[in-house]
């Protein structure tokens, strides 16, 4: 990932801790695909091993943060090391989260299925803005991994397409419950993990964005499209 160092050991520890980044990004696809799964199957047992993945989750983002302070203290990174340092931590918080939504996932899925009622509701509606926000993510670890900034561009603009999706599905789903006001409780269980599956996209865009400041040194948090293709160009 990194430019090469003077210092071949320095090269070594900033390529094993991104390699452990994608490792944890790896863990948390599949706790991702695992989610929607379980809830395209109404299925308890895969919800629970979902569940179950989250504790190794946070302890990868432990030991890389625990990492990172090491290479810090010891190396003092400037410029686009540091960058790069601050970038993996960011990630790995974001990726965190990520496992965060995805575990919500998995509970909702449990409390539709408790209900009584899953199969009357419009689960399956929700596959297009998973498979988006699925996609984007391992884009997002991907364009990570090489710091291109034309990839990390082209997600912050597909981003757009989950929150379309969401605001759709919402609008399908109000309705759906003024229909049978018996659906309204497993309607919001549906709702809270619809959100879930939208933030995983807010999460790969903030991925993205990280990229862009590495690479730029340019912070585009909280900026117009206009200005982050100027940056990028």
């Amino acid at each position: 990932m990194p430019d090469k160092h003077l210092s071949t050991q320095f090269d070594t520890e900033l390529s094993a801790v991104s390699s452990r980044v994608m490792e944890l990004g790896g863990l948390v696809e599949s706790q991702i695909r695992q989610a929607i799964y379980a809830l395209s199957k109404f299925s308890v047992e895969v919800a629970n091993q979902v569940t179950a993945a989250e504790a190794r989750v946070n302890a990868m983002e432990m030991e890389i943060d625990r990492e990172l302070s090491s290479i810090i203290a010891r190396r003092q990174p400037t410029a686009r090391d540091l960058r790069l340092l601050i970038a993996i931590s960011k990630t790995t918080a974001n990726l965190e989260r990520v496992g965060d939504e995805a575990e919500k996932i998995a509970r909702m899925v449990r409390s539709i299925i408790g209900s009584g009622a899953p199969r009357s509701l419009p689960a399956l509606e929700l596959r297009v803005a998973s498979d988006l926000a699925s996609g984007l993510l391992h884009k997002a670890l991907d364009a990570f991994a090489r710091l291109d900034t034309q990839a990390a561009l082209a997600i912050l603009k597909e981003d757009d397409l989950i929150d379309q999706e969401f605001d759709g599905f919402v609008r399908k789903l109000i309705t759906y419950m003024m229909e049978d006001p018996r659906m309204i409780s497993p309607s919001l269980d549906l709702l809270f993990l619809a959100k879930s599956i939208e933030r995983i996209g807010d999460h790969s865009k903030n991925i993205a964005e990280f990229i862009i400041y590495v690479v730029k040194g340019a912070d585009v948090r909280h900026t117009s499209m206009e200005q982050i293709e100027s940056v990028v160009k």
